[in-house]
């Protein structure tokens, strides 16, 4: 496997995980410009600061490190928000990837509780896990972030602990702090478990039986 990190177009029935380019500016500045009552610790732009944001995520996929996305609702084709892959972790002598972080995610208001976020997740940890073959599957989130804590175990991931002072903090008059982070993660032996319910919390939102 190559070292850079790539991720391909992940299509669901309810949203699609474009690779982030330039063209999906304009969508991410509308979706970032929605209520912004939940973004409290986490980076999303406002609309005049979309085009540096997407310079730095472009910067730090040049760096191997990051595969960053954009988020499409496929009910009207919005972009409503973006998410990555990110740190790859290779210990193996034939560089394959062993393990992997989702992470720089965040949705507009109107994508939230809609079921976007459930199989976006379903998407990224079945392509990490199944095509990959990667051992595990991280996440971590500001400590204080109960919103987002309380999102990353509603798609299976198990808390590990908190991390102090462990990266950079995102919260608004924090810019020059280090925050605490939460991780939480899944494991390949963890995932079939995880796969089926998440399938089915997916179905709900579609109104459908999960595929077999």
């Amino acid at each position: 496997m190559s070292s850079i990190l790539r991720g391909p177009v992940l299509q669901g029935t309810l949203v699609r995980l474009e690779p982030l380019e330039k063209r999906h500016a304009a969508g991410l500045a509308l979706a970032a410009e929605e209520n912004r009552g939940t973004y409290a610790f986490t980076w999303v732009p406002r609309a005049d600061e979309v085009e540096a944001y997407l310079d730095a995520q472009f910067a730090r996929a040049a760096t191997g490190r990051l595969a960053p996305y954009a988020q499409v609702s496929l009910a009207d084709g919005r972009v409503v928000g973006a998410t990555s892959y990110w740190e790859p972790r290779r210990w193996r002598s034939d560089d394959r990837l062993d393990a992997v972080e989702i992470g720089f995610t965040w949705l507009a208001a109107s994508a939230q509780g809609t079921g976007v976020n459930a199989e976006a997740k379903l998407l990224l940890f079945r392509h990490a896990f199944e095509e990959w073959g990667v051992s595990r599957v991280d996440l971590k989130t500001d400590a204080r972030n109960a919103r987002s804590r309380a999102a990353i175990e509603s798609v299976g991931a198990r808390f590990e602990g908190v991390l102090r002072n462990w990266s950079r903090s995102w919260a608004p008059g924090e810019e020059d702090l280090l925050r605490d982070s939460a991780i939480f993660a899944i494991t390949a032996e963890e995932w079939p478990e995880r796969r089926a319910a998440l399938e089915r919390r997916v179905a709900r939102f579609r109104g459908t039986a999960p595929a077999r």
